[in-house]
């Protein structure tokens, strides 16, 4: 009879492959001069905070990999985002190329990002009840980072703080409320939907504190 203990033993990708360290310098490259909103902090230290709790929560090599360039194609130069697109494909296998595309809104059948905030994000919020569980391990990890992160600075900074976003608090609260919802269903008693759900709970709280 295992514990939980024992399937702690086993959880994990195992050492890493040089296809990880190939990752983190692609997407180094692709975001070297985007910072964090409001902020002088490389844009890389979200990439590498996905990445490291796709693997804290158990993800494989590829989704850590999806991890570090799940931005790489909404972040695309202009007519740019299908070629990002096929160049990871491409460099990374279909795996991984079919992660980071789960993990884009509002992207057209050419790779491209269309539509308002809005759009995009119902758009994305109605299609998760439909992505791969691997993807979706991915999408958790990048709303439990930046959940936590806004919610910091949201109280750090104060109110005004909201007003790096294309959204309110209360568009952003619903956003992140779905995303939660979805993933509580699809992977229940999973460590990352615990991770998402308190997360979650610190956006709420801060926005519900603004009103």
């Amino acid at each position: 009879m295992t514990t939980p203990l024992d399937d702690r033993k086993v959880m994990g990708a195992g050492p890493l492959s040089e296809r990880f360290d190939q990752a983190l310098v692609y997407a180094a490259q692709h975001h070297r001069e985007q910072e964090r909103k409001g902020s002088k902090v490389p844009y890389m230290s979200h990439l590498i905070s996905v990445s490291a709790l796709v693997m804290e929560h158990g993800g494989t090599e590829d989704q850590a990999i999806a991890a570090l360039l799940h931005d790489a194609v909404e972040d695309a130069q202009p007519g740019q985002g299908g070629a990002v697109l096929a160049e990871i494909r491409g460099r990374f296998g279909a795996a991984v190329a079919d992660m980071v595309a789960a993990c884009s809104d509002g992207l057209n059948d050419s790779g491209e990002r269309k539509g308002t905030w809005q759009e995009r994000k119902q758009a994305y919020v109605d299609g998760l009840p439909d992505k791969s569980l691997d993807a979706l391990l991915v999408t958790a990890a990048d709303k439990t980072h930046n959940g936590l992160c806004i919610a910091a600075d949201v109280r750090r900074y104060g109110a005004e703080f909201w007003d790096t976003f294309n959204a309110s608090p209360e568009e952003l609260s619903w956003y992140y409320t779905s995303v939660r919802d979805v993933v509580a269903d699809r992977l229940p008693g999973s460590s990352i939907a615990d991770a998402l759900n308190r997360a979650v709970a610190e956006l709420v709280s801060v926005a519900d504190a603004g009103r």
